[in-house]
């Protein structure tokens, strides 16, 4: 059972936290409500509780909403609507070119362009992972004038070049673990990494263990790498061995440089200009995960495959892709680049002159970047949530390795595996 269907009432820690965001919404004018809470103390409960005991529909007007697709799928997962910042505040703009037929056969440009209102029946917004929330599109919430109210976790990893800011002025932070997760051994090692206590090599119960790396046998690194959700590492040279690792687990060919069906991918790369539902909630964006189909390759270091994400039933096709990620080990292609759909099938770069004058360009789309995902660096799994995790700890490598290795941790639900 989840968190909600657990927890009956609020924690004294949650009650204060309670009052003071019920003050604020009811009484006072200052926009900002900063709630922050460790793993374990209910910080979900706490906020769906105050939505509800205030009047507020989630959904409707109360808005959820996440840096990130990923992120917003851990919401909905949990039953609540959520969907991404950008689709909330932003619409898409795009010079795009069409045939007779009517069929998009060129994006020429796209930005995005913040809405002049949003719906007049949001009270309140919820801003989750507030950690990833870059300065520009807080400045651009703002300027709504709705009650934003930001929660997150102040242990976690800071943005890639950036810094938490929110985070570090809260209106109030819960402490307490909550009664069902006092006994958990993911939040109880979560708790010892946040207060720098070291990690003793033992089993935790429930599936959650730490143990050294070396005393793993062959056989038995096997069935846990392939058994995890995911493996988490620190390093980009860890994650490609154990990616080429896990691939050979699983019977398929190092001579087999691009994925082959059903494998798991994960974006590397914002492409804004590609929607992954009907709705255009979702986009295909850094950190977006799932699985591919039929994937083949072009010229010019191209290729096309359809892929599946995790957490959403559509299905996109015929995405073009930097083949040299996989084939090379670097991308061929820059940022934005494009590549082009030739009516008798064949996928060059917008930059071949000779196959352009040949055939008529069928369809033009931006060059998508994918990286094997049976492991990802734990800064890639920020925003994610996964059954069973094994954290290589690679925490050493990181000024903030007390940070790296508690959002590592605290990516686990129900397993965790620890290998130092």
């Amino acid at each position: 059972m989840d968190e909600l269907a657990l927890q009956k009432e609020l924690t004294p820690d949650q009650s204060e936290a309670y009052a003071l965001i019920e003050e604020w919404f009811l009484h006072l004018d200052t926009q900002i409500f900063v709630l922050c809470g460790y793993a374990g103390t209910g910080k979900t409960f706490l906020v769906d509780y105050a939505v509800r005991r205030l009047g507020l529909i989630p959904g409707e007007s109360a808005a959820f909403v996440t840096p990130t697709g990923k992120a917003a799928s851990v919401l909905i997962r949990n039953g609540t609507p959520a969907s991404t910042l950008h689709s909330l505040i932003y619409t898409r703009e795009e010079d795009i070119e069409v045939n007779e037929d009517g069929e998009v056969i060129s994006e020429r440009f796209l930005r995005f362009v913040k809405r002049d209102r949003i719906d007049k029946n949001i009270r309140l917004i919820v801003v989750d992972e507030t950690s990833m929330v870059s300065d520009e599109a807080l400045r651009d919430l703002l300027s709504f004038g709705v009650k934003c109210l930001f929660c997150g976790d102040p242990a976690q990893l800071p943005p890639v070049g950036g810094s938490n800011t929110l985070l570090s002025m809260p209106c109030c932070t819960l402490t307490q673990i909550v009664r069902q997760e006092e006994k958990n051994p993911i939040v109880l090692l979560a708790r010892r990494v946040r207060s720098g206590q070291p990690l003793a090599f033992g089993d935790y119960g429930d599936g959650v263990a730490v143990m050294p790396v070396r005393e793993l046998s062959a056989a038995e690194r096997k069935r846990l790498f392939l058994k995890a959700d995911r493996v988490l590492v620190g390093t980009n040279r860890t994650r490609n061995l154990i990616n080429r690792e896990i691939r050979g687990y699983l019977g398929i060919s190092p001579q087999a440089l691009l994925p082959i069906d059903g494998e798991k991918l994960i974006c590397s790369l914002n492409n804004w200009s590609k929607a992954l539902d009907k709705r255009q909630e979702f986009h295909l964006v850094n950190g977006i995960d799932g699985t591919c189909r039929n994937v083949r390759e072009g010229e010019d270091g191209l290729g096309l495959l359809d892929f599946q994400p995790e957490f959403l039933p559509d299905r996109s096709y015929d995405l073009p892709f930097d083949a040299g990620i996989f084939t090379r080990g670097q991308p061929f292609h820059g940022y934005g680049e494009k590549a082009c759909l030739l009516e008798n099938g064949m996928l060059v770069h917008e930059n071949n002159s000779d196959a352009l004058r040949k055939y008529k360009v069928r369809r033009e789309d931006t060059v998508n970047r994918f990286e094997f995902a049976y492991a990802v660096t734990c800064h890639k799994a920020q925003g994610s949530e996964y059954d069973f995790v094994i954290v290589v700890d690679e925490s050493r490598y990181f000024e903030n390795g007390r940070e790296w290795l508690y959002t590592a941790v605290t990516r686990a639900r129900k397993k965790l595996l620890i290998l130092r």
